[in-house]
């Protein structure tokens, strides 16, 4: 329901820079709102609008795609195109992205469910406890033929009062460490189902088909109340949800919300630096993507599925290929390209400060659980930004992920002694980076091996 508006101000949160791209991806979420609220005999003929994000790596394509899918609670899978191309031409069966995508979209769903029946799976469990607590059936109360009511007797009212005063200690607490005797399900020792390569998905039929022919078996254990307790609101919750339902709400999400990320799709266009056997192994993989991405059904152990509503986003660096190397009617289903920009200083400092998950966040939160109090300055930030843009013109550029490598040297020595400098604070300031990152400024060759 996010307009697109909202929908770049949420990944602003997360991701710095890159606006063209956000906007595109902005407007491709929205049309799918858009597309459901379409005449039925229309909808089934708008075709999502893939896209194919082109930009050196650790610029973002990723996490744009990522954050797209959360922010619209959307089954979503990234695989590598290069997957599909192994020593041989023997690689991963193309349709298994779709079999993965739907073994997230039914997890997703059966998550949702087990929130939804969360409060009764709890309730249930407590009845149960309550039950091994006491043990044997309470007196049953006297049937009176004449009003067809049961008439309580006194033993049953004493068995309810004793039920309700352990009830109470129950929620209070106070029985966490008594123990219960308690039958559990023993899941069936897993049988190793060997598979040639790209054929894993067989395999993996095969071993729900013999967990279904060996079914869990039960076995008693004793507990303390205060680990039984999660077991039992689990297996309730299990017991509660429709599994019939979970798969038909996932077939639904993932043919009509699904987002496929097809990572370094730039990797099997036909480029001038590969051999003549090398091209044909790109083409083929291809031809193998064509029809997934066109509209297909794919045969799945929840049933079929069908992909022509599934967004796919391709994404690569094409550093030595270009979009229009891709066989032509794979280009014509990828009709939206996005450029995205490489990142320097202002970018890398930005991308230290503003979002809500930005490493010096990170880095002070997991120091603080050792009661090691980190600051970091405006000219301590402006320095890291710096060297990793140098690091970067000077090696090989791998975007922001250069940050992660340079905070982690410049922070290893508190990390490692933060145990034994509980209540201390540290400030990390332009001379604190500087001394950390001093021998390999110096020496050229050891900074390529560690930075």
């Amino acid at each position: 329901m996010l307009t697109p508006r909202e929908i770049v101000s949420e990944l602003d949160k997360y991701i710095i820079g890159q606006h063209g791209a956000k906007r595109m991806v902005a407007v491709a979420m929205r049309n799918r709102w858009r597309r459901q609220q379409i005449d039925p005999s229309l909808r089934d003929e708008i075709a999502p609008k893939n896209i194919i994000m082109m930009g050196p790596t650790g610029v973002g394509k990723t996490e744009i795609a990522r954050r797209l899918a959360k922010l619209s609670a959307s089954p979503f899978v990234k695989v590598e195109a290069t997957k599909f191309t192994e020593v041989g031409y023997v690689g991963r069966d193309v349709e298994s992205m779709v079999r993965d995508l739907m073994e997230l979209g039914v997890a997703l769903v059966r998550d949702e469910e087990t929130t939804r029946v969360r409060a009764q799976a709890e309730t249930n469990a407590e009845e149960r406890l309550l039950d091994l607590l006491l043990p044997g059936s309470a007196p049953k109360p006297i049937h009176d033929p004449i009003t067809t009511f049961d008439t309580p007797t006194p033993e049953t009212d004493k068995a309810s009062s004793t039920r309700e005063k352990m009830r109470k200690m129950f929620r209070e607490g106070k029985l966490d460490d008594r123990e219960v005797e308690m039958e559990l399900e023993i899941a069936p020792q897993g049988i190793e189902v060997m598979a040639m390569p790209g054929m894993e998905d067989m395999g993996s039929q095969f071993k729900d088909l013999f967990s279904k022919a060996f079914p869990a078996k039960k076995k008693k254990k004793r507990m303390k109340i205060g680990d039984a307790l999660p077991l039992l609101i689990e297996e309730e919750a299990a017991r509660l949800v429709d599994e019939e339902k979970v798969t038909e709400l996932a077939k639904e999400r993932v043919e009509q919300s699904g987002i496929i990320f097809i990572d370094e799709i730039d990797k099997v266009a036909s480029s001038q630096h590969g051999g003549k056997s090398a091209d044909i192994s790109r083409e083929g993989v291809q031809r193998d993507l064509l029809p997934i991405v066109e509209g297909s059904v794919v045969n799945t152990k929840y049933g079929m599925v069908k992909t022509d509503h599934i967004l796919f986003i391709g994404a690569g660096a094409f550093h030595h290929s270009k979009p229009a190397d891709l066989i032509p009617e794979l280009q014509g289903r990828f009709p939206l390209r996005a450029e995205l920009t490489a990142l320097g200083k202002e970018e890398f400092l930005r991308i230290l400060k503003e979002p809500h998950n930005a490493l010096t966040i990170q880095y002070t939160a997991l120091l603080a659980t050792e009661g090691v109090t980190i600051t970091f300055a405006e000219d301590g930030l402006e320095e890291i930004a710096s060297f990793a843009e140098m690091t970067n013109q000077e090696t090989e550029n791998i975007g922001a992920r250069r940050l992660y490598t340079i905070m982690e040297k410049i922070l290893s020595d508190i990390s490692f002694e933060a145990p034994d400098r509980s209540g201390e604070e540290i400030v990390i300031d332009r001379a604190f980076v500087e001394k950390h990152l001093e021998d390999v400024r110096e020496d050229r060759d050891l900074s390529r091996y560690i930075l």
